[in-house]
């Protein structure tokens, strides 16, 4: 349970993070999360860390308080590593707020019509040797029958099952749009091993 003060902390810090973009900005100061946990908000403040789906998580958490539903949106990969995040909308556009080890697949700015469009605005970044968006889905963490996502103090692995549970679009890339990215992924990792690549194009919309 949290003390008093670490109560005081969290309330202090949901009222100060009142938009996507703040809530972005503080999801990089935090560390990566490598474990296999599934932390609510409460923990992820304490331990300063915070993976995908626990970003996710915590974002839908803090700005539930200040108006946005709570939907994640997940992304499955090829090589079956998917992703996460929080989305929203802003005068009928689509963003999201994210967390990533991976440069380009963090948050987006409010810009897109469909939820399609926001999806395709990682799939360039999503592309190395192995991995490639192949669906996505929707969960509204409303619909869940136990609501403590947003403040156990225990893991909430019912969530990623529920991920795996909601419906899911397929995404049908063109197999001469993954091949070039894949090319090129691979050309850079060969002249920088151990740097991540910065090519990927539209970096404007990027939050």
């Amino acid at each position: 349970m949290a003390t008093p003060s670490q109560s005081v902390g969290l309330k202090k810090l949901i009222a100060k993070l009142d938009s996507p973009e703040k809530v972005q900005h503080w999801l990089r100061t935090l560390e990566y999360n490598k474990h296999e946990t599934m932390r609510t908000l409460p923990e992820v403040v304490r331990q300063h860390r915070a993976h995908c789906l626990e970003a996710a998580m915590a974002a839908a958490a803090i700005l539930g308080h200040h108006g946005y539903p709570p939907i994640i949106l997940d992304m499955e990969s090829a090589d079956l590593l998917d992703h996460t995040l929080f989305v929203y909308r802003r005068r009928g556009r689509w963003g999201s707020v994210g967390k990533s080890r991976d440069v380009g697949l963090d948050g987006r700015k409010p810009v897109f019509k469909t939820i399609r469009a926001l999806v395709m605005s990682y799939a360039a970044p999503y592309i190395d040797e192995r991995a490639c968006i192949t669906q996505y889905g929707l969960l509204d963490l409303r619909t869940l029958s136990d609501q403590r996502w947003s403040s156990s103090y225990r893991n909430v692995w019912y969530v990623e099952e529920a991920l795996r549970h909601v419906p899911h679009s397929q995404l049908h890339l063109m197999n001469t749009f993954v091949t070039k990215w894949r090319q090129k992924y691979l050309t850079y990792k060969k002249h920088h091993p151990g740097m991540q690549p910065d090519y990927f194009p539209a970096q404007g919309s990027w939050l």
